[in-house]
């Protein structure tokens, strides 16, 4: 029987162990079956289960053998660290097998939960574009898409809903397709999209030439517009004067705008709320017609009635206060107005609404700070425009209705009509608006 010294001892202990006194199994040279119960630390022997489990031992730690063998009276006993490790073993072994089994089943069934989920999305817009057989634009196949694009050569933009390509067809005009990201949506903007643009025929709305869904691939076909979008024109920062367009060009644009904005409201035979009015998504054709676009966010619904939103739309700086604070109003066809409204203000100003980098702290937020100085729009110094290119009463009069547009209450917004009325009478006739505000005043 081998020895252990207390130097032994004392190297084994200044070197260190691990003790666990995790509730283990082993045979003994009697046939037990037995343990540590770790609540009394006493050792226990049953018979009977010993043939039964087979249990690979190959080493046993001296020093512990020889402690536990004169404290617990077990002599053959082989209680070790290497021993729960050997069990550890053993239950990965057994458990390793169907644990890569489960992890398999797991990922499968989230894969094909993944693609059912697509599936039916395809699907469903498959069946809207069935049932709307009488929709104008033509449906092309992805090979078309390719074709027309020069399989994507020259791309125009791209942004959160996809990229944006030039394309031509076989008769020679230029389009603009859009191929639309994955979404993580039941592919409803596609079909807002398709749904609003296919039926509407307006100089101020851009049309939509054809579409294409074949499998996961959704694209719009648009006319093309080979002067960008009137963001280009407008922030004039860093640009030269040349580049941007003459006053009076702008105020006709704005009221291309308006009359676009009317058509969607009044002309159809539903209701059409854009809900992203924005600089980005007018686009300029030739002429600099302007041509609203982007329906992503576009609702359908019933003439004079108000919409119920689950969700907030638009962009940060145009969307209409009743759609953060629902104590001031119902949604509706005025919450268009208030982002031509606050399209307007930019247009006049040719310089965001929201400006933290100017010199003066009063015209962080324009729309306030020219409210105080409308009266005295001659001195107003709309980045660096001289007086003689200035058409001063247009320009305005482009703020005065701008400010009527963003009045915090819808009920104290004119609509689209009476926007167009307003922008062709003259100054002089127009009433002084409310004072705007940020935030709805303390009630």
């Amino acid at each position: 029987m081998m020895t252990i010294s207390y130097q032994d001892v004392h190297d084994e202990l200044s070197n260190g162990f691990e003790a666990s006194w995790i509730r283990v199994l082993q045979k003994n040279d009697k046939e037990k079956l037995c343990y540590i119960d770790k609540i009394y630390n006493e050792a226990f022997c049953v018979y009977g289960y010993c043939k039964a489990i087979k249990l690979a031992i190959t080493t046993v730690c001296r020093l512990w053998r020889h402690i536990f063998d004169r404290r617990l009276m077990m002599p053959s006993a082989h209680v070790t660290v290497e021993f729960v490790c050997v069990q550890w073993k053993n239950i990965v072994q057994i458990l390793g097998p169907r644990t890569t089994f489960g992890l398999l089943f797991i990922i499968s069934l989230i894969i094909y939960k993944w693609k059912r989920r697509h599936l039916s999305i395809y699907n469903g817009i498959e069946e809207y574009l069935q049932r709307k057989n009488n929709l104008k634009p033509i449906r092309y196949s992805y090979s078309d898409i390719k074709k027309m694009t020069k399989y994507f050569k020259m791309k125009l933009g791209e942004g959160g809903f996809g990229s944006v390509y030039k394309g031509k067809l076989r008769s020679g005009h230029y389009v603009a397709i859009k191929i639309l990201g994955k979404s993580k949506t039941s592919g409803q903007d596609f079909i807002n999209e398709v749904a609003t643009i296919g039926r509407i025929h307006h100089v101020n709305v851009v049309r939509l030439v054809g579409f294409c869904v074949e499998g996961s691939v959704r694209a719009l076909v648009y006319e093309f517009m080979p002067n960008g979008s009137l963001n280009n024109y407008i922030f004039t920062e860093g640009k030269e004067r040349n580049d941007s367009l003459s006053d009076e060009k702008i105020f006709d644009i704005s009221l291309g705008i308006a009359r676009g904005i009317e058509y969607l409201h009044q002309g159809c035979d539903m209701q059409i709320l854009h809900f992203d009015i924005k600089p980005h998504n007018i686009l300029l054709d030739e002429n600099f017609t302007p041509k609203i676009s982007d329906f992503g966010l576009a609702r359908l619904c019933p003439l004079n009635n108000n919409v119920v939103l689950t969700t907030l739309r638009g962009t940060i700086g145009y969307i209409a206060p009743e759609l953060f604070y629902k104590n001031i109003g119902g949604i509706s066809h005025k919450a268009d107005v208030y982002s031509f409204g606050m399209l307007l203000m930019e247009m006049a100003n040719r310089r965001r609404n929201l400006n933290t980098q100017t010199n003066h702290s009063s015209k962080i937020y324009f729309p306030l700070w020219v409210y105080d100085h409308v009266e005295e729009v001659k001195s107003i110094e709309l980045n660096d425009i001289t007086n003689e290119e200035l058409d001063e009463k247009k320009i305005k009069k482009m703020i005065m209705v701008a400010l009527w547009c963003i009045q915090m209450k819808p009920c104290d917004r004119p609509s689209i009509g009476k926007v167009i009325e307003m922008l062709e009478s003259h100054v002089e006739s127009l009433e002084m608006p409310p004072k705007p505000y940020l935030y709805p005043p303390d009630s």
